[in-house]
């Protein structure tokens, strides 16, 4: 669960089940069927009581906690876009389904992000810095058990905790350096940005198109992650060398050659807290701490990572100054990206649509890759200038050539695809649901390109599911081939030119019957746009049955042999026949007939 994952904050707190309500009424009845010797009655009322606690949890931690952060993070931002809280009130009373939904997704969304940059910060400490954040990685974590057997007044401990790390997060992230920049750069602000329009479909599709396809593409594609976890490890080691904390940060320099006090597992253990039961008796708390412990005696396993270090002078002082280093730089990295990517990307957008507003998604997409490019190219120069010149050309020419390809398979499937696909979508889904027949479609490219590309790779990972056909082995060989060894005769002909002829088959096909034969058959003006309008829902719906029941006929076709193999098939091994054997003797005889 969300709170379990991202806050384990250990402590030695008695499993006292304070709960309130339905499950204090639960607990009475238990203790009352258990005073009355009801076995049955208490086991039923036990399993009861657990699950409306992790019923209760689970609606706690994954639909109030991201909407809560959804709510934050709508409210600090509100002079970003230039709104209010009146105008939130507004639309939230207009559509309040919508409303939670979209702040449900964004808190969401702002969860996944955080709990990404904890593991890959865990990867450039020190083990048992990050003590109280819980491992994602631990092969022992079961939030489940966790839930049924700590109590709740643990878990409202563990969620209040949460809201202020989440909201103080929020708070440096975006208020901050949104009023800086509103300070500093008075006609920055707000974003141009438009949630409602003409269009059928909403500007919202690009944004879910930024948070399913951009950012996951930067994040794990283009070394970009590699980037982030040494830009953090940069900021580590300058900052443990400012504070002279290496020791406790990254761990990577002997304790014996650090001035301080040596802090193992068991230094932690301070005078007056519990022992620990007799069961955790055997456990090696060398490593792990009063934390470690605790762990163990919940998960009845061994200690989670630490590694010794030295404790310098002042150093809980240095810890202080730790955290202010940490939040200022939160803040001014949230400025450089809301101001950078946002600035270049309109003055690139001002060169080709002039004084033309352009949403801000277009522009910070634009200044996103273009800050990307250039950092990849500067990456590779940096790594093939020590080489020589010689071999900077060759990788020149070499990269050129993958950037020729690079281009082609960009515009056939991120292109021509996407566009094909979205067009056909809203022929079959949105025309016939939002225009009615008195009235003519209006048909945007980019909104179509735009929930093409979301289709597209929605297909692609139910392809990828799915059972084996010319599709998957196609996308597979893709795959396993790469950027650098692209076979494009491959890609053109093997995947791109077969799904964009299917797609013209399905865009062209119904459009020539509507406006090609129907008209010949004098059935009227209105039956002829009633035609065109619901020939593509119809078609669809069409070829579902008749895959459905070609699907449904190929499985009862194999339960009959089945029935029939068992029934009376006695046995399907060959008695006396040796494949060696016959090749021999059908030998001569070939040799005779030729």
């Amino acid at each position: 669960m969300v709170l379990e994952i991202l806050l384990e904050i250990e402590r030695p707190d008695l499993h006292l089940p304070v709960t309130p309500g339905v499950t204090n009424s639960l607990t009475s009845l238990q203790t009352m069927a258990s005073f009355l010797d009801f076995q049955r009655a208490k086991r039923v009322l036990g399993i009861c009581y657990v699950v409306v606690k992790v019923s209760l949890l689970v609606v706690l931690e994954i639909g109030v906690f991201p909407l809560v952060c959804g709510w934050w993070l709508d409210i600090c931002s509100l002079a970003m876009f230039d709104a209010t809280l009146k105008d939130r009130e507004t639309s939230f009373r207009a559509a309040p389904g919508t409303a939670m939904f979209l702040h449900w997704l964004v808190g969401m969304v702002y969860v996944f992000y955080f709990a990404s940059f904890i593991l890959l910060l865990r990867e450039v400490v020190r083990p048992g810095v990050l003590w109280f954040l819980r491992n994602l990685n631990d092969p022992d974590f079961n939030p489940v058990q966790e839930m049924i057997h700590l109590p709740i007044h643990r878990h409202a401990r563990r969620f209040l905790l949460s809201v202020v790390v989440f909201g103080t997060t929020v708070l440096l992230m975006l208020y901050i350096p949104i009023q800086v920049i509103k300070w500093a750069f008075p006609t920055f602000l707000p974003y141009h940005v438009m949630l409602s329009s003409d269009a059928p479909v909403s500007e919202l599709s690009l944004e879910l198109l930024l948070l399913q396809v951009v950012l996951p593409a930067l994040l794990e594609q283009g070394h970009t992650r590699h980037w982030l976890k040494s830009m953090v490890r940069v900021w580590t080691v300058g900052t443990a060398w400012i504070l002279n904390l290496r020791s406790y940060l990254l761990g990577d320099v002997p304790v014996e050659d650090v001035e301080g006090v040596l802090i193992r597992g068991e230094d932690n253990v301070q005078p007056g807290n519990n022992p620990a039961p007799a069961g955790a008796n055997n456990i090696d708390l060398q490593d792990g701490g009063l934390h470690a412990a605790h762990q163990a005696i919940l998960q009845q396993a061994g200690p989670i990572g630490f590694q010794p270090y030295k404790r310098p002078r002042w150093f809980a002082f240095r810890l202080v100054l730790l955290v202010f280093l940490m939040c200022e730089t939160l803040a001014f990295t949230s400025f450089v990206g809301l101001t950078l990517p946002v600035g270049l990307g309109r003055a690139m957008m001002s060169v080709w649509m002039g004084e033309a507003k352009v949403h801000e998604l277009y522009t910070a997409a634009c200044g996103l890759y273009t800050l990307w490019l250039v950092c990849r190219i500067l990456s590779v120069m940096f790594a093939w200038v020590p080489q020589g010149w010689t071999t900077v050309g060759r990788k020149v020419s070499e990269w050129s050539m993958m950037a020729i390809k690079t281009i082609v398979l960009a515009v056939l499937l991120l292109g021509v695809v996407p566009l094909l696909l979205g067009l056909l979508f809203e022929l079959v889904v949105v025309v016939p649901l939002r225009v009615p027949l008195d009235q003519s479609p209006l048909f945007f490219p980019w909104q179509d390109w735009a929930l093409g590309v979301l289709h597209a790779k929605i297909i692609c990972a139910m392809a990828m599911m799915g059972p084996q056909w010319w599709l998957k082995r196609a996308m597979e060989q893709v795959y396993q081939d790469g950027i650098r060894n692209m076979n494009l005769h491959l890609v053109v002909f093997d995947l791109a030119l077969p799904v964009i002829t299917c797609l013209l088959f399905c865009l062209c096909i119904p459009y020539l019957v509507a406006v090609g034969v129907v008209p010949h058959l004098g059935l009227g003006a209105d039956v002829e746009v009633q035609v065109l309008r619901r020939i593509y829902p119809s078609l669809l719906v069409l070829v579902l049955v008749s895959g459905l029941f070609t699907f449904q006929a190929r499985q009862f076709k194999r339960l009959y042999e089945h029935i029939k193999n068992d029934k009376y098939l006695v046995g399907q091994r060959l008695v006396n026949y040796d494949k060696n054997k016959r090749s021999r003797e059908s030998t001569p005889q070939q040799r005779v007939v030729h």
